[in-house]
């Protein structure tokens, strides 16, 4: 009998209007630190040339593509397809929780329905995500944070209108400085005695009051360094795995 316990059952549900291509190969491995993609689905237009960079790669990830024609100029089909597969998928009860692979603001709700229900949403999209689908989600990572590390400055033409509209910036690393504040806040909620709080706890809380928080936001590939970098911590190295951080008392 195996003694390892399965892991989460969990949807990967992509809007290949809104997300770039460049990020399937890290995006699937993020998404395995939080459970098993057993289902795996992209909607959108495969017709078109904006998408063809999807349409390249599908087999390599074993997504399901789900073709929706654009029926009529300014209507996105694919939304719609999205949203009715979500349910559907949601009332089998063969599932843990989804994840939401877009930048569309337009999935706040079916973030919020599916959560209702008792299921963890992981939701993945640019910085320009419009804040509501971010907090809907348990968790929301950056896709920024997912491209390629010889990730060129420009997009490939092929996807720049549908990955960077004319006229959206691109977002620069925020500063260890800047994530500080929140370090310390959580570390004020967890603190024994003599201000000391393990890692592991404070990660999570770090991530309960903000669910896309990601050290990586911050230029940092561990939280650890983060805040080593922030400036303004201690922190204290154990035997085993075990670390632990305070504030350093002249930081008050």
């Amino acid at each position: 009998m195996s003694l390892v316990a399965p892991l989460p059952r969990l949807a990967v549900l992509i809007d290949a209007e809104n997300i770039s291509p460049r990020i399937a190969r890290r995006l699937f491995e993020e998404i395995a630190t939080f459970g098993e993609a057993s289902v795996r689905r992209i909607y959108g237009d495969f017709s078109e040339e904006r998408l063809k960079g999807w349409a390249q790669i599908l087999t390599d990830h074993a997504i399901i593509p789900q073709q929706n024609f654009a029926l009529a100029a300014g209507k996105n089909g694919a939304d719609i397809a999205l949203v009715i597969d979500a349910m559907d998928l949601l009332h089998s009860g063969r599932l843990a929780g989804f994840c939401l692979v877009s930048s569309d603001s337009d999935f706040t709700r079916l973030a919020a329905r599916i959560r209702e229900q008792g299921l963890d949403v992981f939701g993945f999209g640019e910085a320009k995500t419009p804040k509501s689908f971010r907090q809907a989600c348990k968790r929301f990572v950056l896709t920024e944070n997912l491209l390629p590390r010889s990730e060129p400055a420009a997009p490939m033409a092929s996807e720049k209108a549908a990955v960077e509209p004319s006229g959206t910036p691109v977002t620069a690393p925020r500063k260890p400085a800047q994530a500080a504040a929140m370090v310390r806040r959580a570390i004020a909620q967890l603190e024994d005695d003599e201000g000391w709080v393990h890692l592991g706890g404070l990660g999570s809380r770090l991530l309960a009051m903000d669910p896309e928080f990601d050290p990586r936001t911050y230029g940092c590939a561990k939280l650890t360094t983060l805040i080593e970098q922030a400036g303004g911590f201690e922190v204290r190295r154990g035997g085993g795995m075990s670390v632990q951080v305070r504030q350093r008392s002249d930081a008050h």
